[in-house]
């Protein structure tokens, strides 16, 4: 089990599976919703996410088509990424675990529109676009 919260704690959840397919995303509206030069998300299966506390504080944000963003009303962090494209599914900001998650991020996404301050220095792998097929 992996605990996670918002920034005030007021949004406490458990994934109590575990985490698929993760990355760190380049895409403008990612360093947009968490302010920073790239998101990183894991893949949670909807079964495996558990909300503990403060689901009426949770705002949902259609970002684009098919896509829907949610963070908490209270302090405004990022908690999760939600695409019709993927049913079933629901990509945890890896930044609101509390815990470790016990994976790594394999490779950057979405590099073609990186912030230009930032230089990707870690040797992962990095993709123009999304993740590469598998």
């Amino acid at each position: 089990m992996i605990r996670g919260s918002c920034l005030c704690k007021r949004v406490r959840f458990e994934v109590r599976g575990k985490l698929g397919s993760s990355s760190h995303c380049h895409c403008s509206m990612c360093r947009k919703a968490h302010g920073a030069a790239f998101g990183s998300y894991a893949a949670v299966r909807v079964e495996d996410l558990k909300l503990l506390s403060g689901e009426e504080l949770i705002l949902r944000y259609r970002s684009s088509p098919g896509v829907e963003r949610t963070f908490c009303s209270r302090c405004g962090s990022t908690l999760q990424f939600i695409s019709e494209k993927l049913p079933g599914i629901i990509e945890v900001a890896l930044g609101t675990l509390d815990d470790d998650p016990g994976i790594r991020v394999p490779h950057h996404i979405f590099v073609a529109s990186k912030a230009p301050w930032v230089e990707i220095t870690d040797g992962l792998p990095q993709y123009p676009e999304g993740s590469p097929k598998t």
